[in-house]
């Protein structure tokens, strides 16, 4: 898949065939509109393109920058939609003068002068331009003289999956991961790069890679224990993971950290994915050392039993 970053189009891709959004997740409900796309460049001999924006428009429109939690970077988003076979993925800057083209301007600057789009494929919600005043019918009435042939995903093709970014979102911040894999089609994942941590882990026989997500607006799941897959170099391992704040340590700070199963390497400054199977138990305060090892032997077990039956 070839990557356009900054909108910079280069070269440009042979008789696309173009869907556009924030596509947060390319959740099964996208995939439903990418799965149309791919048919469609099949039957003209074209390429498939998906034009996203980033920042993800909320962050520049609603100052949503403290807020907003994104399912995916736009690395992973990238990665997902080469793994579906998407052809071009366009990174198009959303600034707020970006946000006051008109649907006319927008259109003209980015579908006709830039990609030459022979056919666009919507969402059926799918708005545009200043005060999203685009949309499918705006598309439809002016399709011959933007020269391409425009097609919605009926509402019902994506309502029939009930899924949504925001649902996903919500099922995550609770602590659902099984209800946002089954949004998404896969685990959810997260990644970062292991740091130094005080080691108490190690002391109790629990040894934890303590990992330090950078991106700030990368969601993170709740509070609490998780079984989970780790990936490192490639290679996939079994472990437990806990989100918190560590309150059995008097801890004040969240923290990221795995309990790698069956691993006994040196990984510091290196990069490890999550990725999340089931949530266990949330966050708890124990009155002891002693007393948070027997829970961790409990919880070791249960996340065992988990991998267990997804392996």
């Amino acid at each position: 898949m070839k990557i356009h970053r900054e909108g910079k189009i280069n070269p440009p891709p042979h008789q696309p065939v173009v869907t556009s959004g924030t596509f947060d997740g390319v959740h099964i409900g996208h995939q439903k509109i990418l799965s149309r796309l791919k048919e469609l460049a099949k039957e003209v001999n074209g390429e498939t393109v998906v034009l996203t924006f980033w920042p993800h428009p909320r962050l520049i429109l609603k100052g949503d920058e403290n807020s907003l939690k994104l399912l995916n970077t736009f690395d992973e988003k990238a990665h997902l939609l080469e793994q579906l076979g998407i052809d071009h993925l366009v990174q198009i800057p959303f600034t707020e003068e970006f946000s006051q083209l008109s649907p006319d301007e927008y259109v003209q600057r980015i579908l006709v002068d830039q990609l030459d789009t022979k056919f666009l494929v919507i969402g059926y919600d799918h708005h545009f331009g200043r005060n999203r005043q685009g949309n499918f019918d705006y598309l439809q009435q002016n399709a011959t003289r933007f020269g391409f042939e425009v097609e919605e995903i009926p509402r019902q093709d994506i309502d029939d999956s009930g899924v949504s970014s925001t649902k996903i979102r919500q099922a995550l911040e609770t602590g659902n991961v099984a209800t946002a894999h089954s949004y998404l089609g896969r685990h959810y994942q997260i990644s970062g790069t292991v740091v130094d941590g005080d080691k108490i882990g190690r002391g109790l026989g629990f040894p934890t890679a303590n990992i330090s997500v950078e991106e700030q607006y990368k969601l993170i799941p709740a509070d609490g224990i998780y079984a989970v897959y780790v990936f490192q170099e490639e290679k996939r391992y079994g472990g437990m993971l806990y989100i918190g704040n560590r309150p059995t340590l008097a801890g004040k700070n969240k923290t990221i950290e795995v309990n790698i199963f069956d691993f006994d390497q040196d990984i510091y400054g290196k990069k490890l994915t999550i990725s999340f199977l089931e949530h266990i138990r949330g966050d708890m305060t124990l009155d002891s050392l002693e007393s948070l090892t027997i829970q961790l032997e409990k919880d070791r077990a249960a996340a065992l039993a988990i991998l267990q039956s997804n392996s």
